[in-house]
């Protein structure tokens, strides 16, 4: 099983390298969603971490491979600034997938 990190930020990405898991640092929308798309395509990687701006980036391509995709998970990160919503971020996945509002 292999993590790859997508990020908005060095620090995130030289942190997690520390523990052996490689990744991208990504800037702006289009890039993002074309990391994402990348590593939902790596044969090798089983759950890909993307920093919480990270997501902000491409919600809708994030929400669309967790609802169709089974693997690679995706999970997402506090990054360095630590403004995790993780309750809004579940609340608006649950929205999104059944429909139910929390």
């Amino acid at each position: 099983m292999k993590f790859y990190l997508i990020s908005d930020n060095i620090d995130t990405q030289m942190g997690l390298r520390l523990s052996g898991i490689e990744g991208v640092v990504v800037h702006g929308p289009e890039e993002t969603a074309d990391a994402l798309d990348k590593a939902m395509k790596m044969k090798d990687v089983c759950i890909v971490l993307m920093t919480d701006f990270a997501v902000k980036q491409c919600r809708e391509k994030v929400y669309e491979y967790k609802l169709t995709k089974t693997q690679p998970l995706i999970v997402e990160i506090p990054d360095r600034h630590a403004s995790s919503g993780i309750s809004e971020t579940i609340s608006e996945y649950l929205q999104s997938a059944v429909g139910i509002k929390l």
